[in-house]
């Protein structure tokens, strides 16, 4: 039995993988920024017992202490860190170089870079500090994304702070293995979460499916399924990958 950190479990993605390391015997601590009620939900739906809810917002410096720390002592210790939690690209946060305001340029980016590339390193530091404290290995796995190899136009800081957590994932690969702590990352595609459920069923739903030879997008389930694995102590040989998780849609040499 492992005690996992999940960040952003409150749906989507992090509930699946929260789902998938319940079901595979360990105790999971839930991290929810805002989405507190969706986070209670998925653990109320946690099998097992011994799941606790640890909130904080990662845009906050000062938070990534708090929700480890909290995690360790509602968990007894943290064995593997999982770095889901993400400002996704939507609409509202749209920033082309050619037709967004300054002002809101500089405010994306620092809003995408502070969650999504320096939440996972504030935490990685703490969790990895805690387990050599220990003298115990572990995991981290980092939630990537395939922009970060294709581009992404419309959202760039998005793209560039998911390329800079897997490259993150690699130096921390590096730095912890003499510890036993293994560091990897997923690059997933397109993936049927709640928020995309819209887009899904809507005009763009066509277009998303053909993006891969399957005919179809990713499942939250197939992302967890790879983090689990990644997870284990079998995948510690495969510290310092960035797996695809993208059905094909997009293959890089």
């Amino acid at each position: 039995m492992r005690r996992v950190l999940v960040t952003g479990a409150s749906r989507g993605i992090g509930r699946a993988v929260a789902s998938a390391f319940a079901e595979n015997g360990d105790r999971v601590a839930v991290h929810f920024a805002t989405r507190e009620d969706e986070a209670r939900a998925t653990l109320r739906a946690l099998p097992g017992a011994g799941h606790t809810l640890v909130g904080g917002d990662l845009a906050d410096r000062g938070a990534a202490p708090a929700v480890v720390s909290r995690a360790v002592e509602e968990l007894g210790g943290v064995d593997v860190l999982v770095n889901n939690a993400a400002v996704a690209p939507a609409p509202e946060n749209r920033h082309a170089v050619t037709d967004a305001g300054f002002d809101d340029w500089q405010r994306t980016w620092r809003a995408m870079t502070d969650v999504n590339l320096l939440g996972p390193a504030d935490l990685t530091f703490h969790v990895a500090r805690h387990l050599i404290a220990r003298g115990v290995g572990g995991a981290v796995v980092n939630v990537g994304s395939r922009g970060a190899f294709r581009g992404e136009p419309d959202h760039p800081a998005y793209g560039a702070a998911k390329a800079a957590l897997h490259a993150f994932g690699q130096s921390m690969a590096l730095a912890l293995a003499p510890h036993d702590i293994a560091v990897s990352s997923v690059a997933p595609g397109f993936v049927a979460t709640e928020r995309q459920a819209e887009r899904i069923a809507g005009a763009e739903g066509e277009a998303l499916r053909a993006q891969s030879p399957f005919g179809r997008v990713g499942t939250p389930e197939e992302v967890a399924a790879a983090v689990l694995y990644l997870a284990s102590a079998e995948a510690r040989w495969a510290s310092g990958t960035v797996l695809d998780l993208n059905g094909a849609s997009y293959l890089r040499t």
